[in-house]
């Protein structure tokens, strides 16, 4: 059985049934940025029994700004690695399943083909997006999709809603769009900020990956869409959302 002593104080928090339920669910993280790496940290901190994180990109310079795995010493080594090493060193008994691979929409199928029980999307290149989007609609997975969080420099403007109330969120508004063609109007579940994105701040990229351009970044903003996604997730599960 499970060391949980540990987590004496969400269990004065939560009581212990609900922690018994997290300890017992499965949660997958898609895609180990500025977002979904916080995800990862705050799910297994809450002490999630088993987790899958998946990632294929390895620490460039520029993501030390923002994501957790990044570091002067980890340039150049796999995100889901370290991240792995890390979860590990929080919950030594965490059964973490490592997917070092990029996510593709070919290979969402296969991927939650897995079954887990809670699905954190935080993918940053909308064709990947929008087929993990679709394919777990259809399946009924319970899931959190994160929206932009590039161009912002406010948290405050940070809401929980369905993809059919966002606003201000050029991501949102676009999927919204696509969505729409295959019948999808609400039932997605975002996290999304009503702050404009800052235009000034739009970059174009080399179009590898699915991804043609992003917005400038501030280091606070993703990591706080990763802990109000992962709120999400631990509310959702223990029946307190």
């Amino acid at each position: 059985m499970q060391d949980i002593s540990w987590l004496s104080r969400t269990e004065v928090l939560l009581g212990k049934d609900r922690l018994k339920l997290l300890c017992d669910s499965h949660v997958m993280i898609l895609g180990l940025g500025g977002v979904g790496s916080f995800a990862a940290e705050f799910i297994c901190r809450s002490g999630v029994g088993e987790m899958t994180i998946i990632d294929g990109d390895i620490v460039d310079p520029s993501n030390r700004n923002r994501q957790l795995p990044a570091l002067f010493t980890t340039h150049g080594l796999s995100k889901t690695n370290i991240m792995a090493e890390r979860l590990s060193a929080i919950n030594p008994e965490v059964k973490i399943n490592v997917v070092n691979d990029f996510i593709t929409r070919e290979r969402i199928e296969c991927l939650l083909d897995r079954n887990p029980d809670y699905a954190i999307d935080a993918i940053d290149s909308i064709t990947p997006k929008l087929a993990f989007i679709r394919q777990a609609y259809d399946r009924k997975l319970k899931f959190v999709s994160a929206m932009g969080a590039g161009g912002r420099i406010d948290p405050t403007k940070l809401q929980v809603a369905d993809i059919s109330e966002t606003y201000n969120c050029p991501l949102a508004q676009h999927l919204r769009k696509k969505l729409k063609k295959h019948d999808i109007y609400q039932g997605v579940k975002v996290v999304f900020s009503s702050e404009r994105p800052d235009p000034a701040s739009l970059i174009y990229t080399d179009g590898s990956h699915y991804k043609k351009s992003a917005y400038g970044t501030m280091s606070y903003i993703p990591a706080t869409f990763g802990a109000v996604a992962a709120s999400v997730v631990i509310r959702d599960l223990t029946g307190n959302f």
